[in-house]
């Protein structure tokens, strides 16, 4: 067994390999690797795997926060397009309203007129025909008073017109 250990230092005194040395070294090492894989690796992997899964996982939260944002735009979007054109059609409804009242208006209003149009010819006729049948009456009361004047008193011509004249000069100042 000298001669193993002496040929493991061959060359240690001129600055050469010391194997066993190496061995320990060796042994330690592997040792340390083998703590370091339980305790530090295994534990510092299954951190990044959780860390690596809490970031998939927020990516996927904003994916889908971000489709249903754009789902809300849309439907949004929809929803005013669809106020729009209730609103338009409530306008062009309000104008069409609009329009017939008018025309309701101005129909009324022209029939109104032509009603008060019709009613003041007829009040305009009778005051007319009121008015010729007071002259008529008015002329024959003045011709029965002129004959019977005329009749008591046998005028002359001259006298006749005169008084004719005289009536009519009256029947013009009780118009």
């Amino acid at each position: 067994m000298h001669s193993y250990i002496d040929l493991l230092n061959i060359g240690a005194s001129v600055g050469g390999l010391r194997w066993p040395d190496m061995l320990v070294q060796l042994f330690f090492f592997l040792i340390l690797l083998a703590l370091l894989k339980k305790f530090a690796w295994g534990p510092l992997m299954s951190k990044m795997e959780e860390r690596e899964n809490y970031v998939a996982n927020e990516i996927e939260s904003a994916e889908q926060s971000r489709a249903e944002a754009e789902k809300a735009s849309k439907d949004a979007a929809e929803q005013l397009n669809q106020v729009k054109a209730e609103a338009q059609k409530m306008i062009e409804d309000a104008k069409a309203a609009g329009a017939k009242q008018e025309q309701a208006i101005i129909d009324s209003a022209r029939e109104e007129a032509d009603r008060i149009k019709e009613a003041a010819q007829a009040d305009i006729q009778n005051e007319k025909e009121r008015a010729i049948q007071a002259l008529q009456d008015k002329v024959a009361s003045l011709s029965v008073l002129i004959a019977s004047k005329v009749i008591e008193k046998e005028l002359s011509e001259q006298d006749q017109e005169k008084l004719i004249n005289e009536y009519i000069q009256e029947v013009g100042e009780d118009r």
